[in-house]
Formats: C-alpha cells, sequence, structure tokens
C-alpha cells in the first residue's frame, strides 16, 4: 500500500492503529517506521512489496508523488487489482488509465473483484500474467478486458450481509 506524504500523518496512525486491533502485522518503508515509532511495525524489505502472504501482513510505503505510486504499483503491483482512495477526481482518472491491471478501482475495497460480483456467476480463476489461446481462434480469442470501478467508500460487506444489493445490469 502506498500512502500519499501529504496524509500520511493523519491518516497513518489512525489507520494502523485499527490494523493493529485486527491483528494485521504492518510492515513499513523507513518513513512509516520514523512516523509511528510507537507502533513496533516490522520494517519493509525490498521481498515485502512484491509479496502476497495470504496472511493479515500489509506492507506500506509512504510517497511523495503519484507518479512515484504508480512506478511502485507498475513494478510490484499484481496486475490483478489494484485500488486508489482519492477526493481528487483528476488524480483517480489518471489511475484508472495509467495502472495495468485487469481491474483498477477508486474508494471502493478490492474485494469487489470477484466473478460473482461483477455480475458473471461464480467465480473463475484464471492467469492473466499473459495473453495466449490454443488451437484455432478468433477476434474473441485476442479479447482481453480492463475493469474499472468507482465507487464512494463502497466495501463487499454491505452487500454480503444484505445491507446493500446488486444491480447487475447489461452495459451493451
Amino acid at each position: 500500500m502506498c500512502v500519499h506524504k501529504d496524509v500520511a500523518p493523519a491518516f497513518l496512525p489512525r489507520v494502523v492503529a485499527e490494523l493493529k486491533r485486527a491483528n494485521v502485522e504492518v510492515r513499513g518503508c523507513p518513513r512509516v517506521l520514523a512516523l509511528l515509532p510507537e507502533a513496533k511495525l516490522v520494517p519493509a524489505i525490498e521481498k515485502d512489496w512484491s509479496t502476497e502472504y495470504s496472511d493479515l501482513i500489509l506492507s506500506v510505503k509512504i510517497v511523495d508523488t503519484l507518479e512515484q505510486g504508480l512506478e511502485h504499483i507498475h513494478r510490484y503491483g499484481s496486475k490483478h487489482t489494484e485500488c486508489i482512495v482519492t477526493e481528487d477526481q483528476s488524480v483517480a482518472e489518471r489511475f484508472l488509465q495509467e495502472v495495468d491491471a485487469a481491474g483498477v478501482f477508486h474508494n471502493a475495497s478490492t474485494r469487489f473483484a470477484d466473478g460473482y460480483r461483477f455480475g458473471f456467476g461464480a467465480e473463475v480463476g484464471i492467469s492473466n500474467g499473459k495473453l495466449h489461446a490454443r488451437g484455432p481462434m478468433g477476434i474473441e480469442g485476442l479479447t482481453t478486458y480492463k475493469y474499472k470501478l468507482r465507487g464512494n467508500g463502497h466495501i463487499v460487506a454491505e452487500y454480503s450481509s444484505g445491507v446493500r444489493h446488486f444491480k447487475h445490469k447489461p452495459l451493451g
């Protein structure tokens, strides 16, 4: 997770406190460690930026600019799902355009990256690391998609609990 330097002093203490209450191990870059010395965070190492733990572990880096955040995602991102939380619409649109991932989200939980939640029915596991097809094929075999989700603080729990409902509808 990248956090812009302008919001880090107000944002990170609150978020890290909540994460620690939920037993999430937070690993931080040197700037995060310096900002939160009392939090006793784990120093992040190079490998942390590209590791998907499948565990309650989050690596956090403070960046100076949007460009640094985009570069970090370009270098270490999974190309599966990436998200930005911002009130700046121009920054959000640039993120949605420039990040190379199957799903790019603005102000919505990455837990929405799911076949059911996208309205496709059951989850279908695929590799999105490269595009390939075998045997006879047409244009459909060369088609790929990029999903852009724009939210306003939307989280999956509200839909899972029935507080909110999906409104799946054909787009074309």
